[in-house]
């Protein structure tokens, strides 16, 4: 009977909620709340660059190689005097004074999901290759851990704490990079993906409002009326069972108060915003991080795709400055200017990365090959000291000439601005063993 009443109960619940309580319930299991960590960041914006973008003609130009390696494109001053990017970031040039630029970055993985898991989960994965999946398994992913954290101290916010615009990570739509979900932590622990594209005309996010018979009414009857069923049918307490009540009441909550569809809701920022940010799915994915940072939430990917899109094995000048350059750096410059305004730069980190980079030498295709020994990632915001390139790749930005930093250091740099200890807390793998939070160690000429 009781297990009959579980199905039961939860099928009407589902219907009446649209699956909400599937996606949101699973977050909002309340622990004992830890002490609230005292970093200076308190939320995060990762932008991954699917593919993995060329660090020599962004980031890291090399205006005295060669032309086999220079490439195409001349360099820019910023406006932090001995910094120079390319000439295809004008707007983030003048905001040099707030972006910490690594470029000595490095691992050890080719492959696009492979090199996405190491960039994003801070290990190696068990094999360099596209053709995998996520599994139950895996390590998570240091948005996904930020998430677990949240939860741990009390998170109760109205979504999610860890959300990936608009599509996952991933190599196509059949191999997906593995990390990016709850892997040994559980499912629970998974990212609210859109799989939506929020620039579209008819933009709403799935399963965050009421079916269109159902009023908030009818939905509190309904409620009621689960409550006292699941109370009939019970009769020996049970912690799964008042778990259960507890997910169904609190996305129950959030379903009849449409507080998480309004921090999802684009059409309530001005025109002039959204195109400030640049009408494509990159530039409202930005703004859209931005509304879910002022709602709370964590931890936002904005995933620069679809796919592999800076995979530029062919064209590679081309593509940059026709095609991808252009709404990236318009809407990472439009993020950053906006959360300046907003007093939230400094409670906001923002980190700029790819999977890896790509060969200094250009092919026989103009185009740039897969190079993980070293590229480039950039930080601004929360507990960041802006206006600085930290460490060097050599003279072709083939190798770091200085103080190289893996994904690890990266991650247990972004922890360490957050106020956590990567050193001090663990969490537990499949098979029982507590590993930390990061193997890596924080770059202290990155924190203020």
């Amino acid at each position: 009977m009781g297990q009959q009443y579980r199905v039961s109960s939860r099928r009407l619940f589902l219907q009446s909620t649209g699956t909400a309580g599937a996606l949101f319930a699973g977050w909002s299991r309340l622990a004992a709340a830890e002490p609230t960590p005292q970093g200076k960041a308190k939320s995060v914006i990762l932008i991954f660059n699917c593919g993995a973008p060329s660090h020599i003609d962004l980031w890291d130009p090399k205006p005295d190689a060669t032309d086999t390696v220079r490439g195409e494109f001349r360099t820019i001053p910023t406006n932090v005097p001995g910094i120079q990017v390319s000439e295809l970031m004008p707007r983030l040039a003048q905001r040099a004074d707030k972006l910490a630029v690594v470029r000595s970055v490095h691992h050890t993985q080719s492959s696009h999901n492979s090199g996405m898991y190491y960039s994003i989960v801070g290990r190696p994965y068990r094999i360099d290759n596209t053709l995998i999946n996520p599994s139950p398994t895996d390590y998570p992913c240091f948005g996904t851990l930020v998430g677990w954290l949240a939860q741990r101290d009390g998170y109760s916010g109205a979504v999610p704490p860890y959300v990936i615009t608009p599509e996952p990570h991933c190599d196509s739509r059949v191999y997906i990079t593995p990390g990016q979900f709850g892997g040994c932590l559980g499912s629970k622990y998974d990212p609210f993906v859109l799989q939506a594209d929020p620039n579209a005309s008819e933009f709403r996010v799935r399963d965050l409002r009421l079916n269109d018979e159902l009023t908030t009414q009818r939905l509190a009857q309904r409620s009621q009326l689960l409550g006292k069923l699941g109370s009939a049918a019970r009769s020996v307490p049970s912690e799964s069972a008042a778990e259960y009540d507890l997910h169904r009441n609190q996305a129950t909550s959030l379903v009849a108060s449409g507080d998480a569809a309004r921090a999802f809701d684009l059409s309530k920022e001005p025109t002039a915003v959204r195109e400030r940010y640049g009408r494509h799915t990159w530039g409202q994915s930005h703004l859209l991080a931005r509304r879910l940072v002022e709602s709370g939430v964590k931890f936002v990917t904005t995933v620069n795709g679809p796919s592999i899109i800076w995979d530029t094995h062919l064209d590679n000048f081309g593509r940059l400055k026709n095609k991808l350059v252009p709404p990236m750096e318009q809407a990472y410059a439009a993020l950053l200017d906006d959360l300046a305004e907003r007093n939230l730069l400094d409670s906001t980190l923002v980190i700029w990365m790819g999977d890896f980079c790509r060969t200094p030498r250009i092919n026989k295709d103009a185009g740039r090959d897969h190079w993980p020994q070293c590229y480039g990632v950039v930080l601004a915001g929360g507990g960041i000291r802006g206006g600085q390139v930290v460490v060097a790749s050599d003279k072709i930005g083939a190798h770091p000439s200085e103080h190289p930093v893996t994904p690890a250091d990266i991650h247990a740099t972004v922890f360490k601005a957050l106020g956590y200890d990567c050193q001090k807390i663990t969490y537990h793998t499949v098979d029982g063993r507590p590993t930390l939070l990061s193997d890596g160690e924080p770059i202290r000429e990155l924190l203020l």
